[in-house]
């Protein structure tokens, strides 16, 4: 069984965190809450843990996995953050939106796919910041769910799908509905690869036009 911890999101508790940190340094996956759906999480420079992660979810290897980072300092030693990606970190960071970016060398290409962007975000919620910062690790950010099913909110849901799976719970309460909005700042023009609470509009209002598929 899956060891769960419960903590308070907005003021977690400093052991169940350091707990966290401690699986993430050693390699191992954690489920933890997040400001959208819950996430599993590992070291997002350790191949070996981010295989773990495609593993647990059931994913094909080849699909980009996103990863959480405590801003844009981290951002930029993770990815080649341009002038777009600037202004929409500083409009909606912390929050809903990953932008994908031209990765750096430090990034494994088991994260990306072999593709040259990765997917960050800088998640509005105390508990993978806390294990970010604690760790000063970048954090991977996909949703807690088995591929092809839809993404976990409650606890329960996580227990359910990864008891025994991975080696910590941190159970934050419920989740919300909607995952993050994607936008690619690695194509021209750029373009919303999926949609959620940042729209299409608001972005606009920051870096112009961009494409829907």
């Amino acid at each position: 069984m899956s060891n769960t911890l419960s903590v308070d999101p907005k003021n977690p508790s400093v052991s169940v965190i350091l707990k966290a940190v401690e699986i993430i340094r050693m390699g191992g996956l954690i489920a933890y809450p997040t400001d959208t759906v819950y996430g599993l999480g590992a070291n997002a420079l350790n191949p070996q843990a981010v295989l773990k992660v495609f593993k647990v979810k059931r994913r094909p290897l080849g699909q980009p996995l996103p990863v959480a980072v405590s801003g844009l300092k981290m951002a930029e030693e993770l990815a080649y953050v341009n002038e777009r990606g600037k202004r929409l970190i500083e409009s909606f960071w912390p929050g809903a939106l990953t932008i994908v970016l031209r990765k750096r060398p430090r990034i494994p290409p088991v994260v990306t796919g072999g593709e040259l962007g990765v997917g960050l975000r800088e998640p509005n919620h105390r508990v993978p910041l806390s294990i970010i910062e604690m760790s000063n690790l970048p954090l991977i950010a996909t949703s807690a769910n088995r591929h092809g099913v839809p993404p976990c909110v409650e606890v329960n849901e996580v227990v359910s799908q990864f008891d025994g799976e991975v080696d910590l719970i941190v159970d934050g309460g419920r989740g919300a509905r909607a995952v993050s909005t994607v936008i690619d700042l690695v194509r021209e023009p750029p373009a919303i690869l999926r949609q959620g609470p940042v729209t299409r509009g608001m972005i606009e209002r920051v870096i112009g036009f961009v494409e829907e598929p």
